[in-house]
């Protein structure tokens, strides 16, 4: 039943965007939703907003957050939309690209990077230095890095800036050694660390709500692709493999 209302659910969203065939590459009537979309939520700026792929909507893509707005300015969807002759999840299409687009362009040295000597793959995982399944994945760090898997670590304290996790990440991010640091902690044993600029904690902690993470650890593909939770390492390795077979 679950699944029939799913379908259901999406075709009315698909169908419901379908009604209004206005044209989308009108540039007068994109520039009247941008500042209407801009003078509603102030977050959101006008190169957040573009044409969809239905016409008569335009999409608001800020981060991971997708959401479309009629042309009209009037109706705001929030769901997926879906391609029912290709079968593809255009709304899920759109969060992989704002998600890759943003690891890509976050510097690697502001990032805590093991890298195996033949790398086949790289993916950025969002850890918890106390999140059980964060530590069952650093403890295989060795067996990720054998199927030549790179991992590219952003710390991601779950429970917020005023906790225990948090003063252990940024202890983490100001040792000598962030890597060596990073395995002690997530060992609950003692590091060497120095007062230093902790504030990449924040800006990890923002990227991780940014890219729509409900948990941890989270891993991001090199397409913006999410999972969610931990993956054994032939499990991922094997997954990154079919992910860059249907590229």
């Amino acid at each position: 039943m679950k699944n029939i209302v799913v379908k259901i659910a999406a075709v009315t969203s698909v169908l419901a965007c379908a009604t209004i065939a206005i044209a989308a590459d009108d540039p007068a009537e994109l520039q009247r939703v941008r500042e209407r979309v801009t003078s509603l939520f102030g977050e959101i700026e006008e190169e957040h907003i573009f044409p969809s792929p239905v016409d008569g909507w335009y999409t608001i893509r800020k981060g991971a957050m997708v959401v479309y707005i009629s042309a009209d300015g009037r109706y705001l969807l929030q769901g997926d939309m879906i391609d029912l002759d290709n079968q593809i999840n255009l709304s899920e299409n759109a969060r992989n690209d704002a998600r890759s687009d943003m690891m890509s362009a976050y510097p690697e040295d502001q990032m805590i990077v093991f890298t195996p000597d033949e790398k086949r793959y790289s993916v950025s995982v969002f850890t918890d230095v106390d999140c059980t399944f964060c530590r069952r994945l650093h403890s295989q760090i060795d067996e990720y890095l054998a199927q030549g898997i790179e991992i590219r670590y952003l710390l991601y304290p779950r429970n917020g800036p005023t906790s225990e996790s948090w003063t252990k990440a940024e202890q983490v991010w100001c040792a000598d050694d962030r890597n060596a640091a990073l395995t002690q902690a997530k060992l609950d044993k003692k590091f060497p660390s120095h007062d230093c600029d902790p504030s990449v904690v924040s800006k990890h902690y923002a990227m991780g709500q940014d890219v729509g993470l409900r948990g941890t650890p989270a891993i991001v593909f090199e397409d913006g692709t999410l999972v969610s939770g931990y993956m054994p390492p032939l499990q991922l390795a094997e997954a990154l493999a079919e992910n860059a077979a249907g590229q």
